[in-house]
């Protein structure tokens, strides 16, 4: 990536990102191109630039799918950063990037099941791309998998009463993980009577 762009994209400046795009108008082309690229977006989105993350979706909107050097994409990086507004944006550009598979085949929900609801997230997510819910890693496990392997009683209670009201509720219940073990034999198996109620 051209050094001036990344350094635009750091301070979230969209005019200098213009004044490249005036100099070199591929300037932006040559990051799609690679398979997996740390985008102009993926460090506006790590750097919290969020007005700088707009411009560049709504002029790449396929770098909304890429995945970084380490197997993320921006939805996952705004969640491991915390950076609640920044996720909830990209996701009002498009539902589905709840659903994009990252390293492991996790999601950005199954980063949430792990880190935790924080601010009510989960439940945004769940909303906005309600069939996230049935989304698996590559080990088979479902959202109350990692949720119960994270022991996070508040996902939990989100979680649950959003499977009840959908038809995969039995499925997504009973999914056995790659060790063939379904959340509720996680949580046996974690000692973590609270959770039996929620599962």
């Amino acid at each position: 990536m051209d050094n001036i762009l990344e350094r635009a994209a750091r301070a979230g400046n969209v005019s200098e990102l213009y004044t490249l795009i005036e100099r070199d108008g591929n300037v932006l082309k040559r990051s799609d191109e690679v398979e997996f690229v740390n985008t102009a977006l993926h460090i506006a989105v790590d750097e919290g630039c969020i007005e700088f993350a707009m411009e560049i979706m709504s002029l790449k909107p396929s770098f909304a799918r890429k995945l970084d050097h380490q197997g993320l994409s921006l939805i996952h990086l705004a969640v491991e950063k915390g950076n609640q507004e920044m996720a909830l944006r990209l996701i009002e550009t498009d539902n589905d990037l709840v659903r994009v598979r990252g390293k492991n085949g996790a999601t950005p929900l199954h980063y949430i099941c792990k880190v935790g609801n924080h601010d009510g997230q989960l439940d945004t997510f769940l909303k906005t791309c309600p069939n996230s819910i049935r989304d698996v890693t590559t080990a088979n496990c479902t959202a109350l998998h990692i949720a119960t392997k994270s022991n996070r009683l508040d996902v939990l209670q989100v979680l649950t009463p959003t499977l009840g009201k959908k038809d995969c509720c039995w499925e997504v219940v009973n999914r056995k993980d790659k060790n063939v073990n379904t959340a509720l034999h996680i949580a046996a198996r974690n000692n973590q009577p609270e959770t039996h109620p929620l599962l």
